[in-house]
């Protein structure tokens, strides 16, 4: 599929699961378009997330900085677990921020909210991490296969190729979505080499298994524009690496 026809087809599942979370009043947010939905019964769900054995054994998790997923990055800390989460739009060289429970300053509710763990957290580099337990996404729509979709910046997948290019992603690293049931789609979801599935999809009532997720295992250069690049520090200095004589230009 050409990659106009692809973005077209992932918008207008989007769309459709917009429509349909506002249709049912399942958000908070006054306008759901264009975001990743904070949804209605996003506690219950962060709630049935940490009753499975995978989250329990987890100790180091990544996290997207999206409303929906506040009460997971809550339960996590409550938890004592390490909690790293994306700095927005990756806009930093740093571009993670590091909520160890010991060190907070704040309750871990607070401290889970993107703008106070801004306020508070240390900003790390992508190989100041530890290797990930368990990574979790913001979506827009998913499906029954693993194929999700956010709302079209990308950041979640370059999130996740910088990760997995760095070692960070390892085979039992385990990729969670918490979603609105509305948000679980029927229909298929195109997808590209650079786009992340997930294991896992977690609702308020559901524990949905994805046993065919797309992994992919780090940057795929072809696919990013030189604006992107450049919008990224962490990626313009790896590029600036990959570039370098000695380095190689694959």
């Amino acid at each position: 599929m050409a990659a106009s026809s692809l973005d077209q087809a992932k918008q207008a599942v989007r769309t459709q699961v917009w429509d349909s979370l506002t249709a049912a009043d399942a958000v908070h947010d006054a306008s759901v378009h264009g975001r990743i939905p904070d949804f209605k019964g996003a506690g219950e769900a962060a709630a049935r997330l940490a009753a499975l054995p995978s989250w329990q054994y987890a100790s180091v998790v990544k996290a997207v900085p999206d409303k929906a997923q506040l009460p997971v990055r809550a339960r996590a800390l409550e938890e004592g677990k390490t909690v790293y989460m994306a700095v927005p739009k990756l806009a930093t060289l740093k571009p993670f921020y590091l909520l160890e429970p010991a060190a907070l300053t704040v309750p871990p509710a607070e401290a889970a909210d993107s703008r106070t763990a801004a306020a508070i957290a240390p900003a790390v580099e992508v190989d100041a991490l530890r290797p990930l337990d368990l990574i979790i996404l913001g979506s827009v729509a998913v499906n029954r296969d693993g194929a999700r979709v956010g709302k079209g910046a990308g950041y979640s997948d370059i999130e996740f190729a910088l990760l997995a290019e760095a070692g960070l992603v390892t085979p039992k690293t385990l990729v969670v979505t918490t979603v609105h049931a509305l948000q679980v789609t029927e229909k298929p979801i195109p997808t590209s080499g650079h786009d992340v599935g997930v294991d896992l999809i977690v609702t308020p009532a559901e524990t949905i298994v994805c046993p065919n997720s797309q992994r992919p295992s780090g940057i795929h250069w072809p696919d990013l524009t030189p604006e992107k690049i450049a919008a990224i520090p962490a990626l313009a200095a790896r590029c600036s690496a990959r570039l370098m004589p000695g380095k190689g230009s694959t």
